[in-house]
């Protein structure tokens, strides 16, 4: 289990940026209010369908729709071999609740950038 560490894209100039590669299980920590971009290439030779779950995920009200479970996490769509995908975190904050798990990755090369 790899926790994805994020790189600050704060301040001027160019920056490392942290790579992670994914096993079965990872985690990450998300921090609201950063406009963090979490950012998933597959390098495999087949596509992967990541899931990203928080721990504290329930019901969220919606308007229009109600109440809506975000229990089973966030499933990403699916990833084609050689494709990348980004996720701006905030538009899936609610799956972010707790300890944050991704699932379905293993062997995709996860950044993960905080602004």
């Amino acid at each position: 289990m790899a926790a994805i560490t994020p790189t600050s894209m704060q301040g001027t100039g160019a920056r490392g940026v942290t790579v992670t590669t994914l096993g079965a299980s990872d985690t990450l920590t998300y921090s609201a209010g950063k406009m963090a971009t979490l950012i998933l290439r597959n390098g495999t030779a087949g596509a992967l369908t990541p899931l990203i779950d928080g721990a504290g995920g329930g019901n969220v009200s919606v308007p229009g729709l109600g109440l809506v479970s975000v229990a089973a996490g966030y499933s990403v769509p699916s990833i084609a071999a050689g494709a990348t995908a980004s996720i701006p975190l905030d538009s899936i904050r609610e799956y972010l609740k707790g300890v944050v798990t991704v699932t379905g990755a293993d062997g995709i090369s996860a950044t993960l950038l905080e602004f």
